[in-house]
């Protein structure tokens, strides 16, 4: 029971896997998007301001394909405004006080000021649901209403009592005998207006659904193109029509939710709308999108009502991508480093080995060719052709000093083999009468000179000395 005006949910608390459909009627129509104080909500029906028409049995019907159930509702709406408590006297005695001219002035044509509702005029509906016809109207004076059964008058008791009852002819558990024409008059001293109705009961043959035609079938589809499949079902009631697609062994892990019939295992698909068709049929189409190589596979499409269930298969290939891959690229403005950072890093890398290498050119300049060195031994030999231990050692530290090379003395820079030659050479110069020795071993004592002058420049040398 609802109050007039206010806001009511009806709960249908149904689960099933998978995930049922949940369809609402109200007295055999469905409830659409296009009612607009109708709400359909995950878990209920939410009708705002309730209106005295929205009294009547509602069906909540859950449907997953493998069965369904329903919940019904038997809605009343109350009305405490107490605007029904004005009777006919009184309304009359309003009028007599009225002239002539007062009353033509007051005088409006009867109307239907619900005529959205009454656009569908042929109604079909099987054996033992129900119907309600409407004709809701006003009109100054408040107009009456006729129900007609093929031009003939129905009694108050097939209408049905109430003042909000008679603009709106409710017909239960139909039989065959119900169908027919229903004609409405409403009438004023303005006026009279009708509409006529066409309902049809239709004998249920108590067959599951039967897929027509032969969709759906084979498909073929280039990579991330797009393509579709259909399926069109006759039903004696409006059928669910749901698309499952086989689950490869390799591919369970990708799928949260699978159903198994029988030897394999299947995904459902998201439903879409069913369509009916003038001819008694429903159709209703999957649509593939930018298919991938998971998108291929078998597809079935089911037709369920409470009968029971029709399918067919169908496959769908989807042919390899022929497009080459393309390698990521990555320019300048999608980096997070600004342009002078980019710059500076390879400019200071490229400075600071440049510095190392020109300092290292620096460090290793060329001594002067071993003969050079020996010029002033020679030069020794010459003066005095015998010279004592002490003066040829003399003589070889003042030649190793007397080197300028501000990094190290050419005698440092002279291997083992070559000295040896060296020094056999000073010593045949100097004759027969010192017998020539060869000394295996070189004893070195270096010491390193470091001059600053006043100019800034700084000087470095080294004294080596060697003794045999």
């Amino acid at each position: 029971m609802a109050r007039l005006g206010s806001d009511i949910k009806l709960p249908c608390p149904v689960e099933g896997d998978p995930p049922p459909l949940i369809m609402w009627t109200k007295d055999g129509r469905n409830i659409h998007s296009g009612w607009i104080r109708f709400r359909i909500l995950r878990m209920g029906l939410k009708i705002k301001e309730v209106e005295a028409d929205d009294t009547g049995t509602y069906i909540c019907k859950a449907t997953n394909g493998f069965g369904s159930v329903n919940i019904n509702y038997t809605l009343i709406v109350i009305d405490d405004s107490g605007s029904d408590k004005t009777g006919p006297g009184a309304a009359d005695g309003a009028e007599s006080n009225l002239g002539t001219d007062g009353l033509a002035e007051k005088l409006v044509r009867p109307r239907f000021s619900q005529p959205a509702k009454m656009r569908k005029r042929v109604i079909a509906r099987p054996v033992g649901s129900s119907v309600r016809l409407k004709c809701t109207a006003n009109g100054n004076p408040r107009p009456d209403i006729v129900w007609l059964k093929d031009d003939r008058p129905l009694t108050e008791q097939e209408v049905g009592e109430g003042r909000q009852k008679k603009w709106t002819l409710s017909l239960k558990n139909l039989t065959p005998e119900h169908s027919g024409k229903y004609t409405c008059r409403v009438s004023n001293r303005a006026g009279e207006i009708n509409a006529t109705y066409k309902v049809e009961v239709i004998q249920r043959t108590n067959s599951k659904p039967i897929l027509t035609g032969t969709h759906p079938v084979n498909t073929t589809v280039d990579y991330g193109g797009t393509t579709s499949f259909q399926c069109k079902v006759r039903s004696d009631v409006k059928p669910v029509i749901q698309w499952l697609k086989r689950v490869e062994s390799h591919e369970e892990s990708r799928y949260n939710s699978t159903i198994e019939v029988g030897d394999h295992r299947f995904v459902v698909l998201p439903m879409g709308e069913v369509w009916s068709r003038p001819d008694g049929s429903y159709l209703n189409k999957l649509l593939i999108t930018r298919a991938k190589e998971e998108d291929a596979g078998m597809y079935i499409c089911l037709g369920a009502n409470t009968m029971g269930y029709s399918f067919r298969s169908a496959f769908l290939t989807v042919l390899p991508d022929t497009k080459p891959p393309i390698m990521p690229m990555f320019s300048p403005t999608s980096s997070s480093l600004p342009w002078p950072v980019i710059i500076g890093i390879p400019a200071g890398i490229v400075f600071i080995f440049g510095t190392v290498l020109l300092w290292f050119c620096q460090s290793r300049k060329h001594c002067p060719p071993p003969s050079a060195a020996a010029a002033p031994a020679q030069v020794l030999q010459q003066g005095s052709h015998r010279l004592p231990y002490r003066e040829r050692e003399r003589g070889c530290v003042a030649a190793s000093s007397s080197s300028s090379s501000p990094e190290k003395d050419c005698m440092s820079s002279m291997n083992y083999e070559e000295y040896l030659a060296q020094q056999q050479l000073l010593l045949a110069q100097g004759g027969t009468t010192l017998p020539p020795k060869i000394y295996p071993k070189i004893y070195t004592d270096i010491h390193t000179h470091t001059h600053s002058h006043v100019d800034g420049k700084v000087h470095q040398h080294q004294h080596i000395h060697f003794q045999c």
